[in-house]
C-alpha cells in the first residue's frame, strides 16, 4: 500500500488540471502577446485563470500577478515593495519561523540598507503580537506574516494582526505568505488588511512552475524581472500558459464544495490524533491533544489549527531514520519543510515554539491532502506503532 502524507511539500496534479495543461501546451500553444488568433486563444487562459483567483479573494482581476511559485512570489512582494518604498523608511518586521522564502530575501535586503527584526512566537506558533507592535517605528515599512506555518500548521490571526499594525502605522504595506494558507480558507485580503498576498499552485494540485501574488492596486511595486513588459510591466517574460491554465482549474476545483474537501482534512487530522495516542512516546507540537473528558472542546480547538498539517515528535527516535523506515513500508512523510532540505539542520520553527532541545530531530510532519482517506491514515499508525517500538529501543542520543 502506498500511504502519500507530504502534501504540504507538494499535492498530486488533479486528473482536470493535467488534461488542460496538455491542451494547451499541444493546441493552445501560442504566445499570449502574439497578435494573431493562437495569441488570443492563449492570452484568454491568463485571463480566465485571473478572473477565477479574484473570484475567490474578492480582488480585482488585475491585482493578480502570476509568477513561477510560491518562493518568486515571496520574493516580488519583499524586494518590489522594499525598493519602491526605501525613501520611506528601511526597516521591515517579520515573524521568527516564516520560510525561507521570506526569511532569506529579508536577510538579503540588508545588502541594499534595509533592517529586518522577526517577532517571537508562543508555544501554539502564535505570533506574540504586542512583541511585534513594539518592534515598529517610524522607519517600518513593512510586516510580513505567514497565514499558516508550513512545519507545525499553526494558524495566525491575520485579520487581527494587520488591524493592530496599521493602528500602530498606517502606511505599513502588509504582507502575507499564505502558501499553505490558499485553498485551505476564504481569504478576502480587503477584508483582512492584506496588501501583498503569495501563492504557490503546487500546494493545491496545479503544476509545480505556478503560482500568484496578489497585490493591491494601490501598493507600489519596483519590478526585478524586466523584458518585454508583459503582466503590465510588473513581471516580464512570456507567460507560462500551460501551468496558468493548470491553476486556473486547480483554483475552481480548490473552492468547489469547499467545505465539504476541509471537513474531510479536519477529520483525517482528528483521527489522527486519535489514534497517535495509542502509541507511548510521541508528542504532538502546536496542536493541544486530545483528553478523554473534553473531546469535544479539543476538536473545537484542533480547528483553529491548519486541517492539512500535524507535527508529531518520537521519543529515542531521530526522525531521519523514522522516515525511511515508514519509505519502506509506502509511507511518504517528511521530516521539516521540503525547502529547507537543502540546508539540513534543526529547525527554526520548532525551536521558535519551544519543542524540547531532545526532540528537535526527532519530529515528523504528516500532511493530508482531499485525496487522503480514513484508511490510509489507519495504514500509517498501524506501521508505526511497529516501527517506533523498535525503533525507540535501538536508537540512542
Amino acid at each position: 500500500m502506498e500511504v502519500y502524507l507530504d502534501n504540504a511539500a507538494t499535492t498530486r496534479v488533479s486528473e482536470k488540471v493535467a488534461e488542460i495543461a496538455e491542451k494547451v501546451m499541444r493546441e493552445d500553444y501560442g504566445n499570449p502577446s502574439s497578435k494573431h488568433l493562437k495569441g488570443f486563444e492563449a492570452e484568454q487562459y491568463i485571463k480566465k485563470t485571473a478572473e477565477t483567483i479574484a473570484g475567490t479573494l474578492k480582488c480585482q482581476p488585475k491585482e493578480i500577478i502570476f509568477t513561477s511559485g510560491g518562493t518568486e512570489s515571496n520574493n516580488m512582494a519583499l524586494y518590489g515593495a522594499a525598493l519602491a518604498m526605501k525613501r520611506s523608511g528601511n526597516r521591515i518586521i517579520s515573524s521568527c519561523f516564516e520560510h525561507a522564502s521570506v526569511y532569506s530575501p529579508l536577510i538579503s535586503l540588508k545588502d541594499f540598507g534595509f533592517e529586518a527584526d522577526f517577532a517571537p512566537v508562543n508555544e501554539m506558533g502564535h505570533v506574540k503580537l504586542e512583541k511585534l507592535l513594539d518592534m515598529i517605528d517610524d522607519n517600518t515599512i513593512m510586516v510580513s506574516v505567514m497565514y499558516v506555518n508550513n512545519e507545525v500548521g499553526a494558524v495566525q490571526d491575520i485579520s487581527e494582526i494587520s488591524k493592530a499594525v496599521k493602528a500602530k502605522k498606517s502606511d505599513i504595506i502588509f504582507h502575507v505568505d499564505a502558501i499553505q494558507a490558499y485553498g485551505k480558507y476564504r481569504i478576502n485580503p480587503k477584508k483582512e488588511g492584506i496588501d501583498l498576498l503569495s501563492v504557490s499552485g503546487h500546494k493545491i494540485h496545479a503544476p509545480k512552475g505556478s503560482g500568484f501574488l496578489y497585490a493591491d492596486e494601490k501598493v507600489k511595486l519596483r519590478p526585478f524581472i524586466f523584458g518585454g513588459g508583459q503582466q503590465k510591466n510588473r513581471r516580464s517574460g512570456t507567460e507560462n500558459v500551460p501551468a496558468v491554465a493548470g491553476l486556473g482549474e486547480a483554483v475552481k476545483e480548490a473552492y468547489e464544495d469547499f467545505d465539504a474537501k476541509i471537513d474531510h482534512m479536519y477529520a483525517l487530522k482528528e483521527h489522527l490524533l486519535d489514534r497517535i495516542s495509542e502509541i507511548p512516546g510521541t508528542h504532538v507540537n502546536a496542536v493541544l491533544k486530545y483528553a478523554d473528558d473534553r473531546q469535544d472542546e479539543n476538536k473545537g480547538l484542533i480547528r483553529k489549527t491548519a486541517p492539512h498539517i500535524v507535527s508529531i515528535s518520537f521519543d529515542r527516535i531521530k526522525a531521519e531514520v523514522l522516515l525511511h523506515a515508514l519509505e519502506e513500508k509506502g509511507v511518504y512523510v517528511s521530516s521539516g519543510s521540503a525547502c529547507s532540505s537543502n540546508h539540513p539542520g534543526i529547525s527554526s520553527t520548532l525551536q521558535a515554539i519551544g519543542v524540547k532541545k531532545e526532540l528537535l530531530d526527532s519530529t515528523l510532519r504528516f500532511s493530508f491532502s482531499r485525496y487522503t482517506t480514513i484508511d490510509e491514515i489507519d495504514y500509517c499508525i498501524d506501521v508505526l506503532k511497529e516501527l517506533v517500538p523498535f525503533y525507540s529501543r535501538f536508537t540512542r542520543k
